[in-house]
């Protein structure tokens, strides 16, 4: 036995196929990301979900989907848009619910213009802007969420201050909104925009953090690398993780999944996750 934090990943049903014996075998956290694929929603899913359903069986680890995000904004100011991205969420917590999903990835609404620009304003109106223009977004959703015992993690993807989705999260007051950190996209901030290195995000994040995006880059893209590939300081970011108790799901989220076994061994190689 090992007191090595467990790594999970991130993953299509047709990926699962060859991987099913690295998640089946310790009953890994797993993050399908067939349902965000744009028009998935649109088609029947419902055999991919069958087929992962079948893949699974026997399953006890903690199962989550990436929601569906491309185009997606959930802050617009456009009552119209809000309520496309209403609509789409709507439809990413029916496959939640169809599958037994607990978890589902959502982006967030903070981009780089914002750290410059929201105290450009007279108090903290743009501030509360962008949390009121969010909740109207995800109002249904997250009694729908409630609900059926799924938390919604907001990931960063543009975010320079790492504090702010932990605010945004916080604000509903519910267990169906909680913080995503991906490691790459922290990183691309990090190097091209001048934001805290990546466990500065996972540190400030605290105990709102229920799911961490695991991938290497360099700074300069959003790389999606094995583990090891690029410049993270990966020993001040599992030191990080180690001061929560929120226990977040630790997803590799690898463009090549060829890259998950050996960024696995990598990692447990440094003694640091397994």
């Amino acid at each position: 036995m090992t007191d090595l934090p467990l790594l999970g990943a991130a993953m299509t049903v047709a990926e699962l196929e060859t991987l099913q014996d690295f998640i089946l075998s310790r009953d890994r956290d797993l993050e399908l990301q067939d349902f965000c694929i744009p028009g998935a929603l649109d088609a029947d899913w419902r055999p991919t979900a069958e087929r992962a359903r079948a893949l699974l069986a026997g399953y006890q680890g903690r199962l989550g989907i990436h929601g569906p995000f491309w185009g997606l904004h959930i802050a617009s100011a456009d009552a119209e848009i809000r309520a496309v991205v209403s609509r789409r969420l709507m439809q990413g917590l029916e496959v939640c619910d169809y599958l037994g999903a607990t978890q589902m990835v959502i982006h967030s609404p903070y981009i780089t213009w914002d750290y410059n620009n929201l105290d450009n304003f007279a108090g903290r109106s743009a501030y509360r802007s962008v949390i009121d223009l969010t909740h109207q977004t995800l109002a249904e959703a997250v009694k729908r969420a409630e609900g059926i015992g799924v938390t919604m993690v907001i990931e960063n993807i543009m975010d320079k201050d790492p504090d702010i989705r932990r605010t945004l999260a916080e604000s509903f007051s519910s267990a169906a909104v909680a913080v995503s950190v991906d490691t790459g996209h922290a990183q691309y901030a990090h190097g091209s925009t001048g934001a805290p290195p990546v466990d500065y995000f996972i540190r400030r994040a605290g105990d709102t953090l229920h799911h961490v995006h695991l991938q290497d880059a360099d700074g300069h893209a959003d790389r999606h690398w094995a583990i090891g590939e690029g410049n993270i300081h990966w020993p001040a970011v599992f030191r990080a993780l180690g001061e929560l108790t929120s226990n977040p799901r630790l997803i590799l989220e690898l463009r090549d999944k060829s890259g998950i076994l050996p960024s696995a061994a990598w990692l447990e190689a440094r003694g640091l996750a397994c």
